[in-house]
């Protein structure tokens, strides 16, 4: 992911782990047959990831890559990479060319992904396979709202007039890199079922660890208050509390693979 001034929050963001490692295991499902080389975790977090990606590519080395330093100590306990890497995801290279990249809910933080993805691929070992999982949540009141509130409350801070979503439709994916080998790209809209959480809506407990960050690392203590106020008040109204104080909580994800050839 690329420099900011605040590391991420790995107790906040593992509160949803469950719920967040699907769509890795999901993908990770699809990748068969990798050439000789290194597994790449590309944006690895705490770690989530680590476990999956160590059972089903036994045979070769995890090194994981991220510029958290807090989710990297978090991604060492774990115990299951071979090498951790601090590095901005936009100047990284691998030493050696890797028999996959995997990258779980990262490359969205990025943008010119033409020029990334391309990339990428073109560190792959011969018949190695880039394979990357984004949100596509940017029109959903959960991530809508957060623009429409940050622009009402703080126009001075917030224009979002030429604003363009950074995650394309699968199918934008596929007329990309279909030129650099075989691709599969999908979009997979997952039903969640938030539990209830106390002094918050279950939604936003969701997005503050990833997609208000942006919002409220820009905001006073007072403006972060007072905006998350009004958020919660919107996503009562977008999200409805089930009976029990839960809420469902549709999420949109899009997939590809990219394998190159041999």
């Amino acid at each position: 992911m690329s420099e900011n001034s605040f590391d991420w929050n790995p107790e906040r963001y593992a509160r949803f782990a469950d719920l967040r490692l699907r769509p890795a295991r999901d993908l990770a499902a699809q990748v068969h047959g990798l050439p000789e080389g290194a597994v790449i975790d590309l944006g690895c977090g705490n770690g989530p990831v680590a476990e999956t990606l160590g059972s089903r590519f036994s045979s070769h080395a995890l090194i994981g890559v991220d510029n958290s330093p807090a989710m990297l100590a978090k991604a060492a306990e774990t115990g299951r990479y071979d090498v951790l890497v601090e590095a901005d995801i936009t100047h990284w290279a691998p030493r050696h060319a890797p028999a996959l990249i995997f990258s779980n809910a990262a490359l969205h933080w990025l943008g010119a992904h033409e020029a990334l993805m391309t990339r990428l691929a073109g560190y792959l070992a011969p018949g190695g396979v880039l394979a990357v999982q984004m949100p596509r949540q940017y029109g959903a009141p959960s991530h809508r709202f957060l623009r429409d509130i940050a622009t009402s409350r703080h126009p001075d801070r917030f224009d979002f007039s030429g604003w363009q979503a950074p995650v394309l439709p699968a199918e934008g994916y596929w007329r990309m890199l279909s030129p650099l080998g075989e691709v599969t790209a999908w979009e997979t809209e997952y039903v969640q079922r938030l539990a209830p959480t106390e002094g918050a809506h279950p939604v936003r407990r969701f997005t503050e660890s990833t997609a208000m960050r942006p919002f409220l690392e820009r905001l006073e203590p007072a403006e972060a208050a007072a905006f998350t106020a009004a958020y919660d008040e919107a996503l009562s109204v977008a999200y409805p509390l089930l009976p029990d104080g839960g809420a469902l909580f549709p999420f949109r994800r899009t997939f590809f693979t990219l394998r190159v050839p041999d």
